[in-house]
């Protein structure tokens, strides 16, 4: 049962595009972050349905434009003993869907205003909803963007307003896609590029998410600035380097809760496409805890090949993660590390381990069983860091305290998920997830039982 009359009116306003326009779907490429789309090249073609809401000309010039687009999203998902059946509910199975619509207007090539709304909803889970599940009605991008240079080789451009954002491969700042509500954040950003050179500078306020409609809230105060570079190195990779600055005034780790200013430099090298793969990140902490000095890092190795001229164009990785936790709550000095805002499915598509005070080594492969189906296969074995530390929930939020127990192992996920793309416009993703509890769960929770998970999810994007 749909829980609210905007999820009806999305409902009825998807079925009807999808009946519309299910003959003329364009050729084209969605973007994570749909105002990233450009659909200028549509200027000048035979107009379907479907071209004329992705390129509606303003104007006789037609540099003057609307675009639409918006998605629809229903997931099942059961899990049975969701942290390790610490809270006795068993199996907890629900629905969640997500609906949202947006505008893209441009005023010549200089001016550009981007709104979105966005429904996230939730249904049947036992103990509530998470602030990942649920977000009855909110406003998740509305922004200006002014062109100060427009140039084919270079561009500056500044924007204002509530935004998305998501950098390099999500460990630290993600838009958040695999749960139900994406994360959004309301400030300016400043975005130049050089030919093979891209650099943004921002400065935002931390939305609070609320499960009701138009509720959310803007923090007030500065809560994530940084620089953001990224360099295209021909025949070679890429280069991301980075600083980001955070300031929360109750953060929680088990070495207590107090006002926390962290500050995180790092730098990425990655490459992907065929053959040999990879995707190198390191980064350090450090700032003020309380009373605390900051001072953690995070090591990440992950290379593969892929087998490109192969049956199933199998590919084979192997990572590597190291995640430092703190040491001792007396010395002065945090060694927690903090993943600031990553997306929640970092170490599996539904993880029970987050990026905190963590050791994992994870092989995995992929194989391309027709053009339209795709397998992933992964294991992921999981140590804690330090004895003196805890486990972290995937948001980096403390999940249970650690240092009673001795015990490092925490436990082995199993993973398998398949993607199957109808094509550009609708798929569907399932997945199952065994996670076997190690000595250090059954140390910490009394009665532990190993978790299974499942999900089933259907998208449509126009």
């Amino acid at each position: 049962m749909l829980k609210s009359a905007p999820s009806i009116l999305f409902l009825k306003a998807f079925i009807m595009t999808v009946l519309l326009c299910s003959e003329t779907f364009s050729s084209q490429s969605f973007k994570l972050l749909r105002y990233d789309e450009n659909y200028e090249y549509l200027k000048d073609s035979t107009k379907s349905f479907y071209d004329k809401i992705k390129y509606l000309p303003l104007n006789e010039k037609k540099d003057t434009y609307l675009s639409l687009g918006g998605e629809a999203r229903y997931e099942y998902v059961d899990f049975n003993n969701e942290d390790w059946g610490r809270l006795n509910i068993g199996h907890n199975d629900f629905f969640l869907q997500r609906y949202d619509l947006h505008a893209d207007w441009h005023f010549g090539k200089n001016f550009r205003i981007f709104s979105q709304i966005r429904s996230a909803l939730q249904n049947g889970r036992k103990n509530g909803s998470r602030g990942i599940d649920e977000d009855q009605m909110n406003i998740q991008n509305l922004f200006l963007d002014v062109g100060l240079v427009n140039m084919e080789d270079q561009k500056l451009i500044v924007r204002l307003g509530r935004q998305e954002l998501d950098y390099g491969s999500g460990r630290l700042i993600s838009v958040r896609e695999g749960p139900n509500a994406r994360l959004s954040f309301t400030g300016a950003k400043i975005m130049y590029s050089y030919k093979n050179i891209s650099v943004d500078a921002f400065a935002m306020m931390a939305d609070s998410i609320k499960t009701g409609v138009f509720d959310n809230t803007i923090s007030k105060q500065l809560n994530l600035w940084g620089l953001y570079s990224k360099i295209i190195i021909p025949e070679a990779g890429n280069l991301d380097l980075y600083y980001l600055g955070i300031r929360r005034d109750e953060s929680v780790f088990e070495a207590g809760t107090a006002r926390e200013k962290r500050h995180t430099v790092g730098g990425r090298l990655w490459k992907y496409g065929g053959g040999f793969i990879y995707n190198l990140e390191a980064a350090y902490q450090f700032g003020r805890f309380g009373n605390d000095n900051i001072s953690a890092w995070t090591g990440s190795v992950d290379v593969g090949y892929l087998f490109e001229n192969l049956t199933f164009k199998p590919s084979i990785n192997l990572r590597n993660d190291y995640i430092s936790g703190d040491h001792s709550k007396n010395d002065g000095k945090l060694g927690t590390f903090n993943p600031l805002y990553p997306k929640g499915g970092y170490f599996g598509f539904s993880p029970q381990v987050g990026p905190v005070n963590l050791i994992d080594i994870h092989p995995y492969m992929t194989l391309d069983l027709t053009s339209k189906l795709k397998m992933q296969m992964d294991v992921v074995f999981n140590w804690r860091y330090s004895l003196n530390d805890g486990v972290y929930r995937p948001s980096g939020a403390l999940n249970r305290p650690g240092s009673s127990s001795d015990k490092r192992y925490i436990g082995t996920a199993y993973l398998t998920s398949f993607t199957y793309n109808f094509n550009k416009h609708f798929s569907l993703v399932s997945g199952l997830q065994y996670f076997h509890k190690g000595p250090f769960i059954e140390d910490i929770i009394q009665d532990a039982k190993s978790g299974v998970f499942w999900n089933i999810r259907l998208g449509f994007k126009f």
